[in-house]
């Protein structure tokens, strides 16, 4: 466990790195788009940026989720159920209580956010109250406090705030190379058709890197993050058995977020054949199939 925590932390700093480099790639391409040559101002304008960028959502992405799924905060009085339930996990856990929100959507979901427990905030949908009893709620809320104590919720939000700028970087850049390059004739590389081919096949490529790399960070941790939850209530069959209504109870949430889905305990986003290239959560059945074959270790 403490490995696995340990891991979480390094790979905060390789992901951002990793990042980083995707977006210098596309302020490069950029660059070469605009002047014909580089690395130029455009590049350490692009760079830079981003820089600054990963460094603020470090600090505001948590609340940014927070306002993005509309949860709304409570106090004990508002939900004695659900505040009593993440507070007795707090305690069991030695983490500090976290702060609690609701979101008001059918769709039974929940998620856990911050850079650090000492930050952290979880959230669950009024669907999940509704379809849960106490144990089983107990055991989801358990999964979340469990990606706190793994400090999942750092690795999650800087991967949240690094999709989006790579993703606002794409947009850009593939905007700009469409309609701008048809336009002009000369200066830079605008007018190259080879360059404007680069400059889209970058505006479709790196978010799809990125989206490959969210997934791939998000579904080994919701392994471990129900293992870690079950650890804490050393009951099984509980969060066993919220995740199978997770299963027959899901549906899309109202407000759809791609670049935070990773953050929620089951999939937010109804998926195509397509999205499932990209899925960030592993299959429930594979989840509870683990669960149960390892409930004697726990």
């Amino acid at each position: 466990m403490y490995r696995a925590i340990a891991a979480n932390k390094r790979n905060t700093w390789f992901i951002m790195v990793f990042f980083m480099v995707l977006i210098a790639g596309l302020g490069f391409v950029a660059d070469l788009y605009f002047t014909g040559g580089g690395p130029g101002l455009v590049f350490y304008g692009v760079v830079i940026g981003a820089f600054a960028y990963v460094v603020i959502q470090y600090y505001s992405s948590g609340s940014q989720a927070l306002a993005m799924a509309g949860a709304k905060p409570i106090e004990k009085a508002d939900n004695p159920r659900l505040y009593r339930i993440v507070e007795n996990l707090a305690i069991t856990t030695g983490l500090p209580m976290p702060k609690v929100y609701i979101v008001d959507d059918p769709a039974p979901n929940a998620f856990a956010t911050g850079r650090d427990p000492e930050h952290a905030a979880v959230a669950a949908t009024t669907g999940l109250l509704e379809i849960m009893d106490d144990s089983e709620l107990e055991g989801v809320m358990a999964h979340e406090l469990a990606h706190v104590k793994n400090f999942d919720i750092r690795v999650t939000t800087i991967v949240f705030g690094l999709v989006v700028v790579v993703g606002l970087i794409s947009n850009v850049l593939g905007r700009v190379a469409f309609f701008g390059g048809m336009r002009r004739g000369g200066g830079g590389g605008g007018g190259n058709p080879l360059m404007i081919v680069v400059a889209i096949l970058a505006m479709i490529l790196a978010p799809l890197v990125a989206a490959v790399i969210q997934a791939a960070v998000s579904r080994q941790r919701e392994y471990l993050a129900d293992a870690t939850g079950v650890l804490i209530t050393r009951h099984p069959e509980a969060l066993a058995s919220a995740l199978v209504k997770l299963g027959e109870y899901g549906r899309p949430l109202k407000n759809q977020q791609a670049s935070m889905a990773h953050l929620w305990m089951a999939d937010p986003i109804k998926p195509g054949v397509i999205d499932r290239m990209f899925q960030t959560h592993p299959p429930i059945p594979s989840r509870v199939e683990r669960l149960l074959e390892n409930q004697a270790r726990f």
